[in-house]
């Protein structure tokens, strides 16, 4: 089972990567907490905890586990409860967002 964990200390290139990695999908990262039409990507070189706080911060926001036994909605709705930050996890190929009842150990193929 893929799993890694995330803190405030990670930036986002380091989450997107070990996301694509861990589950075969794209993950697209948003400054604060929307995901809707006109938000505004967060930088591959910020990390979460400054993204969170929309400062240049290095919050340490408290880890948590990403497992492979969550489904994409679970995962999104959980990690914007952590963070503060709206993600959405579309195809590898980041051209489409993916349901949010896929399990993630089922996206990787």
């Amino acid at each position: 089972m893929a799993s890694f964990s995330v803190d405030g200390r990670m930036t986002v290139k380091t989450l997107k990567e070990k996301f694509k990695e861990a589950f075969g999908a794209s993950l697209r990262v948003y400054v604060g907490n929307n995901a809707g039409r006109g938000a505004k990507h967060a930088a591959d070189d910020a990390r979460l905890g400054a993204v969170a706080d929309e400062r240049d911060s290095l919050s340490a926001i408290d880890p948590f586990e990403i497992t492979s036994d969550m489904t994409v909605g679970d995962f999104e709705k959980t990690f914007q409860e952590k963070f503060d930050i709206a993600v959405q996890i579309a195809d590898e190929k980041n051209e489409k967002l993916l349901d949010n009842d896929v399990k993630l150990l089922d996206v990787k193929g």
